[in-house]
């Protein structure tokens, strides 16, 4: 019945025009969609071109084409969404190292790179040549001393100042939807809400070139979650160039869901965890159709990105690692702990984060964005350089924090004691005793893991591309590693407990520190983002640690209950409210005993529904309602007598009838009756032409009883994505429910301020 009437309404809208007018069927910014609309209009042009194909080879051809077109457009975004990730990846390695100097045979080269070309290189002093020269020995032939640290030192701040302020700069002046992850704003539209420009072609060019500008300034926020944003800017614009997507708004989300499992797909050479994201975490209408499409898209992305070879390590996963030891079932415990670690910190980020974005947005401060992330970047570099572990890129941390410690490793962390004359307590265990560097690299990632769970707080949300899953895994893969290094040493040192006993198999290292490191950063990361399934997905993708899936999900389980315990939002639908987005999440429950009667408008003490009636309104009485109001659309009755419910009538559509009847049709003026009947009403000889609009008109509006329980209601508005619903009783009109209403009364009964939701 639903779909029936909203194909009536779907064709050519007047009867004195043979095709349907400009800009018919779009909404205006900041305004919701009509997603069955939307399905049934996608049904009728289907039909057409079915029934077309029939009558020549030339419309079969068509018809093959519009089928296939979805396809391409999937192939289009996985590759430019690969290419930009792999030429991001490229640029920001490059950057990150200019802040500490520069190559002198080719200065485009990263240190890598540069000591790749060099025959110099030895494998004791990989990280040096003489093609590569710090900034110190550049400027004062200086590579040594305190003069030179104090010189090196201020470059890398005046680089990580320089390319901030270049990436806030370009964001205020000419992209300003370009900053944050994107991640909460994806979803809003996903599920249906219009943010004109947020997907735009600037969108898309600022935010690819300020991504590399704010992480290669050092800033604690990571790439990958802004690459969502990135993708789904592809999937905009190559919507735009099919009728089939561009002109419908239910379609083109299809394609931005696929979209971001191609985003998350090139951010962490994940495919499979891509879709998984997509379709856990951002997308609100997930068709079978669109998983397949999601699935070629992703493949597509990261086929391109490996095929660049940014990390130039021949694999597409970013930390890929080989561990060596199975883990036993007594570590599950720790593993558990740093679940509840993860939770503990993923509820602690989300309140102090969104306790920070609320005081910027309410005081002084959110007027000086720039002034902010100067600040910000000012006193992360200052903090970040002494500390070689924040000094470092956060992905080149993650990936050392990773790594097992094999005989080729030259990390701190690996500088374990390895004497062969040391007379061992049990012969046939070789873990080692930790040595100085272990013990040193231990204090300095309790400062940094200190240093990243404060500044990060700050760093997310200021008015630059800022990603939160780097910096999230960062954390955990520090504690993880402490809680690795400390139950390895336990082992050594308390061999003959019980535990261990049963636990150190003979020839084999108990404790592997790198897997404890894997289980935090996916505790974190969970707990921040409440991310399950996903999660552990592009987890093991990510290092290839396929084994360990087990511990993962332990963790990340873990990491959503603690988290859940202090409060059901992550950090996305908590943005979300913070912005005031209309957002019906489909993981809120409604418990409350309300009927529909409670919610809708009009209110006992308000003036009375704005109504259309079906014969008897002229059109300069709808041009007055129309200017007088700001209402989406209007119900349309048979008297406001008898309040008997015919249909609803857009508001956009009413605008757009009328200009192009008074364009178009002689003899319409502003006192023509406008009817809404199949047969025009009985009028005076001398009267102008009456103006017949029963095809703009919605003929089955969803309607409910008063009395329907709002948790009905809730649940329809989530699962059809409503925008509003009529409330009737024995067929007479009582009032409407709108989206805005359900949300605000949502947050009246979870005692929030409804004001707080921003519409239009």
């Amino acid at each position: 019945m639903v779909h029936a009437g909203v194909m009536s309404g779907s064709g050519n809208l007047m009867d004195f025009l043979d095709e349907p007018f400009p800009d018919v069927g779009t909404y205006e910014d900041f305004h919701t969609i009509d997603w069955l609309r939307e399905k049934s209009r996608d049904t009728d042009r289907h039909r057409k071109i079915t029934s077309k194909s029939k009558e020549s080879v030339w419309e079969f051809i068509k018809s093959l084409l519009d089928a296939w077109s979805g396809w391409v457009v999937m192939l289009l975004i996985g590759l430019l969404a690969g290419t930009l990730a792999g030429v991001i990846d490229l640029a920001v390695d490059w950057m990150t190292d200019l802040k500490e100097g520069v190559c002198l045979s080719a200065f485009w080269y990263s240190h890598e790179q540069c000591c790749w070309t060099s025959n110099e290189t030895t494998f004791e002093d990989r990280d040096k040549c003489p093609l590569w020269q710090k900034w110190s020995e550049l400027l004062v032939n200086q590579s040594e001393g305190a003069s030179a640290y104090i010189l090196n030192y201020l470059m890398y701040i005046l680089w990580a100042l320089l390319f901030a302020f270049l990436a806030v700069s370009l964001v205020r002046v000419f992209a300003p939807y370009a900053c944050g992850s994107g991640i909460p704003e994806i979803k809003t539209i996903l599920s249906g809400f219009i943010i004109r420009g947020y997907l735009g072609k600037w969108t898309l060019l600022i935010k690819t070139v300020t991504l590399v500008l704010v992480v290669s300034s050092g800033l604690s926020l990571g790439k990958e979650g802004p690459l969502v944003h990135v993708a789904c800017c592809c999937g905009n614009f190559f919507s735009s160039l099919f009728s089939k997507y561009s002109k419908n708004e239910g379609k083109r989300r299809e394609v931005l869901s696929a979209a971001a499992a191609a985003g998350v797909s090139v951010a962490f050479g994940a495919p499979i965890g891509g879709v998984l994201f997509s379709l856990e975490e951002v997308s609100y209408y997930f068709p079978l159709k669109t998983l397949w499409r999601s699935f070629f898209a992703a493949l597509v992305a990261a086929f391109t990105l490996r095929s660049i070879n940014p990390f130039g390590n021949s694999r597409l996963v970013l930390f890929y690692v080989e561990y060596h030891t199975p883990w036993y079932m007594a570590e599950l415990f720790p593993f558990i702990l740093l679940g509840v670690f993860g939770g503990l910190w993923g509820t602690l980020f989300t309140r102090c984060n969104i306790a920070w974005c609320r005081r910027r947005k309410t005081t002084r401060l959110g007027k000086y964005p720039v002034l902010e992330v100067i600040v910000v970047t000012a006193i992360t570099a200052i903090i970040a350089y002494p500390n070689p572990y924040t000094r470092q890129s956060t992905s080149e941390l993650i990936s050392e924090l990773f790594n097992d410690c094999g005989a080729l490793e030259s990390s701190q962390l690996c500088d374990y004691i390895n004497d062969p004359n040391m007379t061992r307590p049990v012969d046939d265990i070789p873990d080692r005793p930790a040595g100085v560097g272990v013990y040193t690299a231990m204090w300095q990632l309790a400062l940094a893991l200190i240093f990243k769970i404060v500044i990060t707080i700050f760093t997310f949300g200021m008015k630059i591309p800022s990603g939160l899953f780097i910096p999230s895994m960062a954390v955990g893969a520090m504690a993880g590693r402490m809680v690795g290094i400390g139950v390895e040493q336990l082992a050594y040192h308390h061999h003959d407990w019980i535990i261990f006993r049963n636990w150190c198999r003979p020839g084999a290292d108990c404790v592997t520190p790198g897997l404890y490191a894997m289980v935090g950063a996916a505790a974190c990361l969970g707990g921040v983002t409440r991310m399950t399934v996903s999660l552990v997905v592009i987890m093991f993708e990510l290092t290839g640690g396929l084994e360990y899936i087990v511990p993962l999900m332990a963790a990340a389980v873990t990491s959503k209950w603690v988290a859940d315990a202090f409060g059901k939002e992550g950090i996305y639908e908590a943005h979300i409210h913070l912005n005031g987005y209309p957002f019906l999440d489909v993981k809120d429950e409604f418990t409350h005993r309300t009927l529909a009667t409670d919610v809708m408008r009009p209110r006992r003490g308000e003036p009375p529904l704005s109504v259309l009636t079906q014969d008897s309104m002229t059109v300069e009485d709808v041009e007055t309602l129309i200017k007088e109001t700001d209402y989406n659309g209007f119900p349309v009755v048979v008297s406001r007598d008898s309040e008997r419910l015919i249909g609803f009538a857009q508001r956009r559509e009413l605008i757009l009838a009328i200009k192009n009847a008074r364009q178009r049709q002689e003899g319409i003026v502003s006192n023509s009756i406008m009817y809404f009947t199949e047969e025009p009403p009985e009028l005076p000889a001398n009267s102008p032409h009456p103006l017949k609009l029963r095809r703009i008109l919605n003929l089955s509006p969803f309607t409910v009883t008063d009395h329907t329980p709002m948790e009905t209601v809730v649940d329809i508005f989530r699962k059809l994505g409503l925008r509003q619903c009529l409330v009737t009783r024995s067929g007479r009109l009582l009032g409407i429910i709108t989206k805005k209403d359900v949300l605000r009364h949502m947050a009246q009964m979870a005692n929030q301020d409804p004001e707080s939701i921003m519409f239009n």
